[in-house]
């Protein structure tokens, strides 16, 4: 820079011609005594993006098909805190996997985001779609690469998925008793028949639309709790109410509810029950729109002070099914829904009998359970008879949910297991087998079982084949039918690989016998009857893994380009007036 513009003032320096020849140098960085760094994209085409989005698959595959079957292994993930995690669950794997590779990551995260699907729908087969994922994928990129035609590739594929899914239907048995719901449990557990048992036992107390929580056990054994009550998603509407500081909870015992449908912010419009309250000596809990205002700051310095033992929480739900949920609520509590229109709220009329009443109330920040609420047994079956007409003459699929919720709420108790273990580790393990298990029983009571061990997806190719014998296929067509024919038959194979034996040796002899209820039992080494031994799949999870992975897979085949951001390089410590290189310090 030259003398005569050392002295000058910002605005006459960057209008001079100085600056420009600066600009153009690409030296503006150090005229101005900053760091800054060009954004880029970098661009793959065809099979070199193709081939490198298969590496990522293909690592991510390998990790987390070693976990599949009774004789899988585990994997240990190091955590950011605290000590590794070691599991066996097939998306907990998938969603800690992420490579240096901005390429390699790409392949990865969809073939990851195929797991969370599958575990979002299904609960469970996130290991057997991340296989059939790769299977696909691998078998199309070879074909891609020899000139096959993506576009019609994967309408072949596509077409086998849809005869697969037929032939899941037709394979079909449906369950309905104790055993055969511990057996699915039991399978997904990983053949710890224990877990099967308790979530059999779980489902029988509460029906299958019933409330079941997992949570840690205290103890070294695997528990089941079950109680009659009613779940909430809300929790106390102030942390102020909290009454056992250890758990963070409000803990409730014989109480009384006051269940309001409007908004409560005037300590006028609640006094009358506060008083009641106060001379009963019992505690309360209010269920209202919202609490806020001095009500709220007058139950708050209540409760401080100790002469209320008091907590509010948030009617759950919106519109009409709030509505709704505070009459199911009042019914299950033995009580009223309040309103001030009724004129139940005012000082003069005040009537102590419409107040429901709970053995117990447990409440969290975002939960809340009532215990053996006060309600007759008549009025509840009666109003779960109600809930049931409405279900079965409704059409719209939102209503029919949030109908189905409600009677889950209202019908079945809270079941809760208690998952024990000598650490926490291994408390941490089992946590995941026991949520596998209890999402796949769930499953196979909406939609049924067949055959497990992957042998279902087996015993569809038999379909699969008729299907390339169809004169209306194109030629590439037909590549995508041969690539799910040979990728049905990997779960199976990949299972009795992790336990030891010969998969090819195995699969040969079962689709040579022609039974389809014949199967072989990797824990034990045998073919048996798989129907007779209890391992058997929900229909849900095989035929959601393989939708979801065929749907991915069919895409990334299809894929000529792929951009990825360019990493910004680390800026060297102490230049150009930023902070100091800390040396690694945080």
């Amino acid at each position: 820079i030259n003398a005569e513009y050392m002295g000058c003032t910002d605005i006459e320096f960057f209008h001079s011609p100085e600056f420009n020849l600066i600009m153009k140098r690409g030296a503006v960085k150090v005229a101005l005594g900053g760091r800054s760094y060009a954004k880029g994209k970098e661009l793959q085409f065809g099979a070199e993006a193709r081939a490198n989005m298969l590496e990522g698959v293909s690592r991510l595959s390998k990790a987390v098909a070693v976990t599949l079957g009774p004789k899988g292994r585990n994997v240990v993930i190091e955590q950011s805190f605290g000590a590794p995690k070691i599991t066996k669950d097939g998306v907990t794997v998938a969603k800690s996997i992420e490579f240096k590779d901005s390429f390699e990551n790409l392949g990865a995260q969809l073939v990851r985001q195929v797991a969370n699907t599958t575990n979002d729908i299904a609960g469970d087969g996130t290991t057997t779609s991340t296989v059939l994922a790769h299977a696909i994928l691998s078998e199309g990129h070879k074909a891609v690469t020899q000139g096959t035609s993506p576009i019609d590739m994967k309408r072949g594929i596509d077409r086998a998925v849809e005869v697969v899914c037929q032939s899941l239907r037709d394979q079909t048995k449906n369950i309905s008793s104790k055993s055969e719901i511990s057996q699915v449990a039991t399978i997904s557990a990983n053949g710890e028949s224990e877990i099967g048992q308790l979530i059999g036992l779980a489902m029988e107390k509460v029906g299958k639309q019933g409330v079941i929580t997992v949570s840690d056990g205290k103890t070294l054994e695997t528990e089941l709790d079950v109680v009659q009550g009613m779940s909430l998603d809300r929790g106390y509407i102030s942390p102020y109410f909290v009454t056992n500081p250890k758990t963070q909870k409000v803990e409730l015992e014989e109480c009384v509810i006051l269940i309001c449908e409007k908004k409560i912010s005037n300590l006028q419009q609640i006094l009358p029950c506060l008083e009641h309250i106060a001379r009963s000596g019992r505690q309360l809990l209010i269920i209202a729109d919202d609490v806020d205002g001095e009500a709220l700051a007058a139950l708050i310095i209540n409760k401080i002070n100790g002469k209320l033992k008091v907590c509010a929480v948030k009617a759950p739900g919106f519109g009409d099914n709030k509505t709704n949920m505070l009459h199911d609520m009042a019914i299950f509590s033995g009580g009223k829904v309040f309103s001030e229109d009724s004129g139940m709220m005012s000082l003069e009329n005040f009537d102590p009998s419409i107040l429901g009443t709970a053995k117990k109330v447990t409440i969290s920040k975002d939960s809340t359970i009532l215990l053996n609420g006060g309600g007759s047994k008549e009025a509840v079956e009666e109003r779960n008879d109600l809930i049931q007409a409405i279900i079965s003459k409704t059409d719209s699929s939102y209503e029919k949910e949030k109908l189905q919720e409600r009677l889950a709420k209202l019908s079945g108790g809270v079941a809760v297991i208690k998952v024990g273990g000598a650490s926490d580790v291994e408390v941490s393990e089992k946590k995941d087998r026991v949520t596998d298990a209890l999402n796949a029983t769930r499953a196979a009571v909406s939609e049924g079982i067949v055959v497990g061990g992957g042998l279902a997806l087996l015993y569809s190719t038999e379909a699969v084949s008729k299907l390339l014998a169809d004169p209306s296929l194109t030629d590439d067509q037909r590549t995508g039918v041969k690539i799910v024919l040979q990728a049905l038959r990997l779960p199976a194979s990949t299972i009795v690989s992790n336990a030891g034996g010969e998969g090819a040796v195995v699969l040969h002899k079962l689709l040579e016998d022609g039974k389809k209820s014949q199967g072989f039992d990797a824990s034990a080494d045998k073919f048996v009857d798989m129907f007779e031994a209890g391992i058997v799949d929900p229909t849900k999870v095989v035929k959601t893994a393989l939708v979801d992975a065929a749907s991915v897979a069919g895409l990334m085949i299809t894929t000529e380009a792929a951009i990825c951001e360019i990493p910004e390089p680390k800026a060297a410590g102490g230049a150009g007036g930023g902070m100091p290189d800390m040396g690694g310090m945080y």
